[in-house]
């Protein structure tokens, strides 16, 4: 047995003989990630295709939140809609600046995403960890700006193949994980959401066992840094080809309190029954 595994395993009985968390109703939170998808007119057009087929189906929010996160050229659109229509839609940005202004073309700061009522920014998505180069640091600092701006960040973290094969399971996310919250207040609203990289957008979701054994393992790991109260009530989502057939198996699991939906988010039928999951887990 290696010293990594020795240690993982006994990090593991450590957590078996703690106290229980403090019980707390966590709202389940529901993502599309809509990623480079959609100008603004479809935008539009798909914001209120869902929010009919909701108001179908009676979806009751207070259950079950949903939050769709459009491109930055959307967001505009899609929130006017949203406060004219008076829709229960939750508003986020995909990305959002480390910094407050400047000379950073391209970025786009907290302030302004604020001044759009965006609620949610994602940060850390493994898009931009392995595509643009950010760092662990750099994510911490995302999380920081959105946060000093009274915006939730939903920060990413997530193992590739190899580091799985390497480090096992939990290791990598635990550890990014590790390094954003060390930018946060202790008592700062966050959202972590789990992808694992090698399971987005190929089809080949992780078993509900997989996903519950990062969530457990992530939100042990939050007693030790923030505290068992923000632990408890903290938001754990799974994403990572998420689907309507396998979503009632993600939450089933105890640790697991949503999901980020990718390419599924764009197709309003199916993220309709995403959303839909309590009557699946109901009837499971």
């Amino acid at each position: 047995m290696t010293d990594q595994h020795a240690t993982h395993d006994g990090e593991q009985a450590a957590a078996s003989a703690r106290q229980p968390l403090p019980f707390t109703e966590r709202t389940p939170l529901i993502a599309g990630n809509w990623k480079m998808n959609l100008d603004h007119l479809q935008a539009i057009a798909l914001v209120q295709k869902l929010a009919w087929g909701l108001s179908d189906v009676r979806h009751d929010f207070s259950a079950a939140e949903v939050a769709v996160f459009p491109p930055f050229t959307d967001l505009r659109s899609v929130q006017t809609l949203l406060a004219a229509d008076k829709l229960s839609l939750t508003l986020g940005a995909q990305d959002v600046s480390p910094h407050e202004s400047g000379a950073y073309t391209g970025d786009v700061s907290a302030a302004m995403l604020a001044k759009l009522d965006v609620t949610y920014a994602i940060v850390g998505h493994s898009e931009r960890r392995h595509g643009h180069g950010e760092s662990d640091d750099v994510v911490g600092q995302k999380a920081r700006a959105a946060h000093a701006a009274g915006i939730v960040p939903m920060i990413c973290v997530g193992e590739t193949a190899e580091d799985l094969e390497q480090h096992g399971a939990a290791a990598i996310p635990v550890a990014q994980l590790t390094a954003a919250l060390a930018h946060l207040p202790k008592d700062a609203e966050f959202v972590v959401a789990y992808e694992p990289v090698w399971a987005i957008g190929s089809g080949q979701a992780a078993t509900p066992e997989q996903a519950q054994e990062v969530a457990r393992a992530l939100r042990e790991h939050l007693r030790d840094l923030v505290g068992d109260e923000q632990a408890a009530r903290t938001r754990i989502l799974y994403g990572g080809s998420v689907a309507s057939q396998n979503i009632a198996g993600f939450m089933r699991q105890p640790d697991v309190d949503g999901a980020l939906v990718g390419g599924a988010s764009l197709k309003v039928d199916e993220f309709t029954r995403i959303i839909q999951f309590q009557k699946h887990v109901t009837a499971g």
